[in-house]
């Protein structure tokens, strides 16, 4: 059976991806590329759930889930800023924009995760964190490369990131490649 590597997200508005590029951009000219593989904005997203490897004929019940998730919650705003790392400040691993975590995306990611959950796709672990991934770091980088991507990440200004309208989820493809991954959007879902 044909297995597609998938997630739920949420897209962001144009004008919050020229923002978020920008601010991205001037963090790339202090840190440079050799030693993080920076998100394109193209393929920035909120993630939801990721579900991995998924039989082909799931994606049915999937696009049934999102219109029902849809059909119940209403357009919420996301308001993005802070700068972050995981796992840690010390080891920064991805490097990413804090979400603020509002009641309409807490509601709607939780429902996920509980209707995809019985479907039969493991429940994660952590507590949802959300946030957009800017950045990877490289591995075995320098002790030096490593200190001032920690200094960059402590004394970064962000700047001012509207809010974005967040009116409907989607379920995506994951296509991975030496240059990157290729996301196909298979089904979007409108909230009411």
């Amino acid at each position: 059976m044909t297995q597609l590597r998938t997630f739920i997200a949420i897209d962001l508005p144009q004008t919050i991806q020229d923002s978020i590029e920008k601010e991205s951009s001037r963090l790339q000219k202090i840190l440079g590329k050799q030693t993080i593989r920076w998100t394109a904005i193209q393929n920035m997203h909120l993630t939801l759930k990721f579900l991995g490897n998924i039989p082909n004929n799931h994606v049915d019940f999937l696009k049934q889930i999102l219109t029902q998730i849809a059909d119940s919650h209403s357009a919420f705003d996301l308001q993005i800023g802070g700068l972050g790392s995981f796992p840690s400040l010390k080891l920064p691993r991805v490097i990413w924009l804090g979400v603020q975590s509002s009641a309409g995306l807490m509601s709607v990611q939780k429902n996920v995760e509980e209707a995809v959950t019985k479907l039969g796709y493991e429940k994660e672990a952590r507590a949802f964190s959300p946030h957009l991934t800017l950045g990877r770091v490289k591995q075995n980088i320098s002790q030096p490369d490593l200190q001032k991507i920690r200094n960059a990440l402590q004394t970064f200004q962000l700047g001012k990131i509207d809010p974005a309208r967040v009116d409907s989820i989607h379920l995506y493809q994951s296509e991975l490649h030496s240059e990157g991954s290729i996301y196909t959007k298979l089904f979007s879902a409108s909230l009411r």
